[in-house]
């Protein structure tokens, strides 16, 4: 007998002896392969309806069509906008759960006092665009901000929130359309309109309880800062961010304790003359920069350089500005604020004051020096401490001009023909000084110290003269 009529028999006297197990194996055997084949197939069918999806979103990408897309990324298949629904409406549960680590920050009762502020925000820019975004953050109930310019391509690079789909729209509207997304419980009050004599009563009513100045324009930021003081509005006011590289010499100050920005300088003097010596805090930065200009016009557009500006009355050309810094005034501002209307505990910006005790005694020195060798008047210098600090520090770096660092310097006149300035005041040690001053006058000081020194002396002169040149054109 074969070996295959051997297994025939075999088989066949198994499926006598156990009949029912046999047709219940194969029933099992039938099912599971009827459910396989289903789920291959299940599957193939999928993957075709997604392979054709996909070529039909790659057939109208190509051309040029938008594709509608669900919350969750997939295609709206009826071709309508997806609507995303209302925005919930806050509850005082939800707002507390909002602002509850500036709460936890201030205190209860110094975040109500947040909460029932209101703040004016006149400038809608790089400084005051942060500035109110950090107050609604905060949950200051109710904002005024007041602009008339609109968002500008060149403007994203510091603007707080203003999107591509902004650009041309009223920087007040943009702001208050993004800040409603944020914050709906605060109320946000947008006045396109340029501040002035006509309307400052109306634009500033309503009894604010500090009002920003991140106005560019020099002329009305004086009016601003001048109408405040007379209403007894607490003010506090930017001064010029543009130019500015440096964070850590961001300060908040009195406008009488502020030093080397041309900006505050400026403004101060112009305060002074309207009889307010002190009682404004500013937010300015004592960084000199030292490669200042202004952004030039093409030539074509020269000629009319006012149709170029957003008023007629407005600077054409402005200085060149890094996103980065407006920001921090506008956020050290906001931070001032919320601090002031909390009463938070023993909070009292330090002025930053270098070494005044040195540019004191280096002023009192070159006073006695003009008394002596020049016979000047002993009440009157030319050059007052803060001209003093700011040359010994920044155009000399506190160094001798021949013979570098030093702990023994003084301030004295580089030409003895010429009348003490900013352009002919040299830092050198009070030895070099004492010998310098005794040379005849007509000298030459060339042939006297070399061409090297007197050159980097002369350099020194010329950067100056270049920035005060360019920041007259600017104020």
């Amino acid at each position: 007998m074969s070996l295959y009529q051997k297994f025939a028999d075999s088989v066949g006297r198994f499926l006598d002896k156990h009949p029912n197990s046999v047709r219940l194996t194969l029933t099992a055997v039938a099912a599971s392969a009827l459910t396989a084949s289903s789920i291959l197939t299940w599957q193939a069918n999928q993957r075709k309806s997604r392979a054709k999806t996909l070529k039909d979103e790659l057939k109208e990408a190509e051309l040029g069509k938008t594709i509608d897309l669900t919350p969750v990324g997939t295609v709206n298949p009826s071709g309508q906008p997806h609507i995303l629904p209302p925005p919930t409406i806050f509850d005082d549960r939800l707002i507390e759960e909002q602002l509850s680590k500036n709460t936890a920050f201030l205190g209860q009762k110094g975040a109500e006092k947040v909460r029932d502020a209101f703040v004016i925000v006149v400038g809608a820019g790089g400084v005051g665009s942060w500035a109110a975004l950090m107050l609604m953050r905060s949950g200051v109930k109710r904002i005024r901000i007041i602009d008339f310019d609109q968002v500008t391509l060149s403007s994203l690079n510091r603007h707080a929130v203003a999107t591509l789909e902004d650009v041309g729209t009223p920087k007040v509207r943009c702001i208050k359309t993004h800040f409603k997304q944020i914050a709906p419980f605060v109320q946000v009050e947008d006045c396109i309109d340029l501040l002035n004599a006509d309307n400052v009563d109306m634009l500033l009513s309503g009894n604010p309880d500090y009002v920003i100045d991140a106005i560019d324009n020099i002329n009305t930021k004086i009016d601003l800062i001048k109408y405040c003081h007379d209403k007894k509005l607490p003010v506090i006011s930017s001064m010029g961010a543009g130019a500015k590289a440096d964070p850590s010499r961001i300060q908040i100050a009195d406008i009488s304790e502020t030093f080397e920005d041309p900006l505050a300088r400026t403004v101060r003097q112009r305060l002074k003359k309207l009889g307010i010596l002190n009682g404004v805090p500013v937010a300015y930065s004592t960084e000199k920069p030292h490669h200042v200009k202004l952004l030039p016009l093409e030539e074509e557009k020269i000629e009319d350089r006012d149709e170029f500006s957003a008023l007629p009355d407005f600077r054409a050309r402005i200085l060149p500005v890094l996103g980065t810094i407006p920001s921090m005034f506008g956020m050290a501002i906001a931070t001032f604020i919320l601090l002031k209307l909390a009463d938070y505990a023993d909070f009292d910006p330090l002025p930053a004051k270098l070494r005044d005790g040195l540019y004191a005694r280096v002023h009192k020195e070159l006073l006695n020096r003009e008394i002596k060798t020049f016979n000047a008047n002993k009440r009157v210098c030319a050059l007052d401490v803060q001209d003093v600090a700011y040359i010994f520090e920044e155009m000399w770096h506190g160094k001798s001009a021949i013979s570098g660092p030093n702990d023994k310097l003084a301030l004295t006149r580089w030409d003895k023909s010429k009348p003490l300035d900013y352009f002919n005041t040299v830092c050198l040690t009070r030895q070099e000084a004492d010998v310098h001053d005794s040379l005849p006058e007509n000298v030459d000081l060339e042939e006297h110290y070399g061409n090297k020194v007197y050159q980097q002396v002369l350099d020194h002169f010329e950067r100056e003269k270049s920035i005060q040149k360019t920041w007259n054109q600017v104020l």
